[in-house]
């Protein structure tokens, strides 16, 4: 450990899956408080309880339905009692929806994947901002895809969804800049990475997951799946004050994918 974040206050959404897991050990380790939630709380308590193991009276676990508002409510509340206050927001939930072309994607699909990757992003920061500010400098991190900056068929509500994500992540920075409040909000943007997210394509290429990530790893310079470490470093840079003037920016962990 070398303390990169210590004593930082962090809440993470999403935090069950593998990406969650991944940033809160490495915000662990790195001396963070931090508060994990989840749509299942039975999942979401059994990491809190094995990272409690080593890191104890540091590691919280809340259910929430990160598309309810009074969800965010109690749980920002909820995070900030039992972490003494909140200087970083990790919005990392989020949903890859159904493969379809338009004419076959549906409005319930379309509305879904819109509610969990961007309506929960506007939630979290509109429900954070206030305890952000008073616990600054403080930290964003609004976790969206390499498909929010290049199209795919088949991915419209996805690709929607994270473009929106990259944008609106740009207007909280300046918000809060011009503000003065020393607050500051990036995003991240993934390529493929070692986590269930990946699961539609390995049924696509008929359970081969060897088959499937020939076929995901094509585009990528680097020729390999991403891992959910990859993206937690980059995680604990922009939740440290190592980053403390980077604001408005977005970090891609494509393995050159975006640099062709």
């Amino acid at each position: 450990m070398t303390d990169r974040v210590k004593d930082k206050t962090i809440l993470i959404t999403g935090a069950a899956g593998g990406l969650g897991q991944a940033m809160a050990l490495r915000l662990l380790e790195e001396g963070a408080r931090v508060a994990l939630t989840d749509l299942e709380l039975g999942a979401v308590e059994a990491l809190r309880d094995r990272l409690a193991a080593d890191h104890p009276g540091r590691v919280f676990a809340f259910a929430q339905d990160v598309t309810r508002e009074e969800d965010w409510v109690r749980v920002v509340a909820d995070a900030v009692a039992a972490m003494g206050g909140l200087s970083v927001l990790i919005n990392n939930a989020g949903i890859g929806g159904e493969l379809r072309y338009a004419e076959a994607d549906s409005l319930e699909n379309w509305r879904k994947v819109q509610a969990v990757n961007i309506e929960s992003i506007m939630l979290g920061c509109k429900h954070a901002m206030p305890h952000l500010r008073a616990s600054a400098p403080a930290s964003i991190i609004n976790l969206s895809s390499v498909a929010g900056l290049a199209a795919a068929p088949g991915m419209g509500a996805y690709n929607a969804t994270k473009a929106a994500v990259w944008m609106y992540t740009k207007t909280i920075a300046l918000e809060a800049a011009k503000q003065d409040w020393n607050v500051r909000c990036n995003s991240v943007h993934p390529v493929f990475i070692k986590t269930p997210i990946l699961d539609p394509f390995i049924a696509m290429a008929g359970g081969d997951e060897a088959k499937a990530h020939e076929r995901l790893t094509r585009g990528i310079p680097m020729k390999r799946i991403g891992e959910p470490d990859d993206v937690a470093w980059c995680v604990v840079y922009l939740a440290s004050d190592e980053s403390k003037f980077v604001t408005g920016s977005e970090f891609k962990i494509d393995g050159g994918m975006l640099a062709q």
